[in-house]
């Protein structure tokens, strides 16, 4: 398909001394994957897609089996991220993949200003959710994984704005006046993850692409499902009214 590179729309936050300084355009300056020719997030031309009949539907395995314990959810200082149990996973792909964590991408200017990081035909959604899982079967964590080519495997959800609340979301906007600010971290309580992703699962984008942030290493199998969820324009506010340091547009 033919997938061309978004290059702006987010500054990087200071995760690194370095960062707190440079943007998007000096990021290969100091972190040269950063440069490379897989990087991500694209901008999907489906009119140039090409149809791949050996993609299955992608096979959720145990998000809806949350267990009694609780998740934890931090503040980074630029998204707020859930990590997850490791017997969550993925299938549908040539390897296993166990769930580490989700997070998300919102823009700042509220409902109707597109904050995700993909988008399709040049249309961006208010929001974009991403689930971040690891090759299991080749590495023995997400550190090992994230640097080889074939170590990760993200889930894109494209997120609009619309009348009815979608609950399943709240399992996270409840919770994050917990954590206005950079570097604090609550527990919420477990919940059914499948719950935030598009019902069809079988219609989707798939390549090989990077992390969208630096160090940008160009280690990701991509999944970008076609079908955006929607939440409310009160779901959307909550989200900006409740966090202050982690904003990414």
């Amino acid at each position: 398909m033919d997938l061309k590179p978004i290059n702006g729309g987010f500054s990087l936050r200071c995760s690194v001394p370095v960062n707190c300084f440079v943007g998007q355009s000096e990021w290969s300056e100091y972190f040269p994957d950063c440069g490379g020719t897989s990087q991500s997030p694209v901008d999907v031309i489906t009119t140039q897609t090409k149809y791949d009949p050996s993609l299955v539907p992608v096979m959720p395995l145990g998000y809806s089996q949350h267990g009694n314990q609780p998740f934890s959810m931090h503040n980074n200082g630029h998204t707020v991220i859930v990590e997850l149990p490791e017997w969550m996973g993925l299938g549908g792909l040539p390897w296993f993949f166990t769930a580490v964590q989700l997070h998300l991408h919102w823009g700042n200017g509220g409902p109707g200003v597109g904050g995700s990081e993909h988008t399709i035909n040049g249309r961006s959604s208010d929001a974009e959710l991403h689930v971040v899982h690891y090759n299991a079967e080749l590495y023995p964590n997400m550190s090992a994984a994230m640097t080889q080519r074939d170590g990760l495997a993200v889930l894109g959800i494209l997120i609009e704005t619309g009348e009815e609340t979608n609950p399943g979301f709240n399992n996270i906007l409840n919770y994050m006046s917990r954590i206005r600010h950079a570097d604090q971290r609550t527990f919420i309580p477990a919940f059914d993850v499948q719950s935030l992703l598009p019902k069809d699962l079988g219609r989707y984008y798939r390549y090989n692409g990077s992390l969208t942030t630096p160090p940008c290493y160009q280690s990701v199998i991509w999944t970008l499902f076609h079908e955006r969820v929607q939440i409310s324009k009160a779901q959307v506010w909550l989200t900006m009214r409740n966090t202050k340091s982690a904003s990414v547009s």
